[in-house]
Parts: C-alpha cells; sequence; structure tokens
C-alpha cells in the first residue's frame, strides 16, 4: 500500500473512533447509563415510555394487508440464519486454529438488546429481535468471511467495493503480482491489529 492510502485510511480510523465518541454522548441525552454492558434508564423516562406504547393490533393495522402477507415469508428466513449461524461458527472453530487467524467473538456482532426496550408493543418487541438477530449473524459471518478471504485470497477487486468489510484494506492491490507473490505468506499472518484489541 502506498504511504498516501496509509495515511488516509489511519485518517479514517481516527474519525470512526472520534464519530464512535459523539454517539455515545447520546446516553446522556436519553437518559442511561450503561452498567455491566446494559443500558439502565432513568424511572421518570421508562414511565413516559410506557404510556405512549400503543396496542399491538393498533400497530399492525397501520401496515397495508399486502405488508402482514409477508409475515411468513419474513419468519421462513429465520431457518437459513440459523443453519447459517450453526455452521459458520463450526467452520471457525475447526479452521481458524489451523490458520492461525483469531477467533471472531460471536457477542460482538450478534448483539440482543433493542427488544427488550420498554416503549415497544409486543409486536415491536418480536420484530425488533428478529431483526437483531438477522442481521447481527450476517454481521458475524462478513467478519469470519474477511478473516477467510485474507488468508486465502487478500486481492482488491478491480472496480470500487461500495461496502468494504474490516479486512479489505490489508488486501493487495489487483493486478500487483510482484508484492502479492512476495508478500502473501506475511499477510496470511497479520492480525495483529486484533490482538491489540
Amino acid at each position: 500500500m502506498s504511504k498516501k492510502i496509509d495515511e488516509i485510511t489511519e485518517q479514517i480510523k481516527a474519525l470512526e473512533a472520534e464519530l464512535e465518541q459523539e454517539l455515545r454522548k447520546k446516553h446522556d441525552e436519553f437518559f442511561y447509563t450503561i452498567k455491566n454492558s446494559k443500558a439502565i434508564f432513568e424511572e421518570k423516562v421508562i414511565h413516559e415510555g410506557k404510556a405512549k406504547i400503543t396496542s399491538s393490533i393498533k400497530y399492525l393495522s397501520a401496515f397495508p394487508i399486502g405488508a402482514i402477507l409477508t409475515i411468513p415469508f419474513i419468519w421462513a428466513m429465520m431457518i437459513p440464519a440459523l443453519v447459517v449461524d450453526i455452521f459458520v461458527t463450526i467452520y471457525q472453530y475447526i479452521c481458524f486454529p489451523i490458520y492461525k487467524i483469531p477467533k471472531v467473538k460471536r457477542s460482538d456482532y450478534i448483539i440482543i438488546d433493542r427488544y427488550n426496550l420498554f416503549y415497544l408493543d409486543k409486536v415491536e418487541r418480536i420484530n425488533c429481535w428478529y431483526c437483531e438477530y438477522f442481521n447481527g449473524v450476517i454481521y458475524y459471518v462478513r467478519e469470519i468471511a474477511a478473516r477467510t478471504e485474507q488468508y486465502w485470497c487478500p486481492i482488491k477487486h478491480s472496480k470500487a467495493v461500495k461496502d468494504k468489510h474490516s479486512r479489505y484494506d490489508k488486501f493487495f492491490e489487483y493486478g500487483d503480482f510482484i508484492t502479492y507473490r512476495k508478500n502473501l505468506k506475511k499477510r496470511r499472518r497479520d492480525f495483529r491489529d486484533l490482538e491489540i484489541k
């Protein structure tokens, strides 16, 4: 990678850290603190939020009938999500130690906390749980795939990638066969940034 690309990458990481810090300030704005990895809201806020809950029937009646009829299709997607979650977890536990790749911590990606918010009705809670799990599985699988790709095929695409995964910046430039052949073995072991966290 060129020095300029390295500098830009570091600037992006610094901005992401700054953004995370600003987002944490929202805790105060919405009257909660984090204790033992759980959000603790002020009692006054909980009472106000619960007072504004609508009934599940009223919530569902706000959607067109076509949207309601899609619910079985949405929930059918839970089956492949569960299967992928199980198989990818088994895969990383068997293969990553052989490749010497740090394992992906599932709980960093599959975070189930929104479904329990005090201001959601029962249907909203179920919907939140579904989305938390399903999207969490996708994030988790993506990180495992990213680390696998770094080991087996760390080459960037010829076209710009719209949403790069976490390991993409460590990949070799498309067409740079000299650097690829020279540094491939070293790049397959370059997970030091994960060990620092």
